[in-house]
């Protein structure tokens, strides 16, 4: 895993991600007028009117190619849910993710500052349809590495064994999920994240982890809106990481239901 990271008090940038989108679309429309071009005149030998035809209808797609990239960007500019915001975030992560890591690597971009991109990109979407959700129905889920190794409580399964030291995150998380009344959980992998996810049966969930971590694990999980929150890698990936509680603090004060 990358151990490159935003620095502590710099958060990453929606910039890149939403410069690349418009770099491939460009490539989307170019793609599209060449595939009408290049047969043109083999069209025109079959009827006539096919190279219009196929010509309108590749003039509809590059519209709506340009059209969703200018109402994303007009989304995560505003922070306010413009149009069909849930099937916006469901083409940016399964289609227009792959495409523009693609066009990254080919370009020399570090992949991980492309997905802290895009996952600044997704919080703006999913905090952009203003959710109010009940703190039974939010779930903070936490990786192992975030406690210390050397300690002797393991809270995976049950953040209340911690005995709140000070040491590590999990006394400051602990804190914040007592104060929100919300559910805290800690998993030692993608499988058992997904497994506790199923259980718990969430509205939503705000998760703690390295980029790679949590882009797969925001593509995993659509539908359902997850709020990414990077963790700081002082030793290294997946050794004693460090999280801003102030962060999750601030995410759960947007999205909680006042009671």
């Amino acid at each position: 895993m990358s151990t490159t990271q935003q620095p502590a008090n710099i958060p990453p940038r929606k910039r890149l991600f939403v410069t690349l989108m418009g770099f491939t679309c460009l490539i989307v429309v170019a793609i599209i007028f060449l595939a009408w071009w290049i047969p043109n005149r083999g069209l025109a030998n079959i009827h006539p009117d096919l190279p219009r035809i196929v010509g309108i209808i590749m003039v509809v797609l590059s519209g709506i190619a340009i059209l969703g990239t200018g109402l994303l960007v007009l989304t995560t500019a505003l922070g306010k849910d413009i149009f069909l915001t849930r099937f916006m975030r469901l083409v940016v992560i399964k289609f227009l993710l792959p495409v523009i890591e693609l066009v990254g690597r080919i370009i020399g971009l570090d992949k991980d500052r492309i997905r802290q991109s895009f996952i600044a990109m997704n919080n703006s979407l999913v905090m952009s349809q203003r959710m109010t959700v009940k703190p039974d129905r939010i779930l903070v889920l936490l990786p192992h590495c975030i406690q210390l190794s050397d300690c002797e409580i393991k809270v995976t399964g049950d953040v209340h064994k911690c005995l709140q030291c000070g040491r590590c995150s999990i006394k400051g998380l602990v804190d914040v999920g007592s104060k929100y009344s919300v559910d805290i959980s800690v998993a030692t992998g993608g499988t058992l994240a997904r497994k506790v996810i199923v259980e718990k049966k969430p509205k939503l969930v705000l998760a703690v982890a390295c980029e790679r971590d949590l882009t797969s694990g925001i593509k995993d999980c659509y539908p359902l809106p997850v709020i990414g929150i990077l963790n700081e890698r002082p030793f290294g990936p997946c050794f004693n990481t460090v999280v801003d509680v102030s962060k999750i603090d601030h995410a759960l004060s947007q999205v909680l239901e006042a009671i």
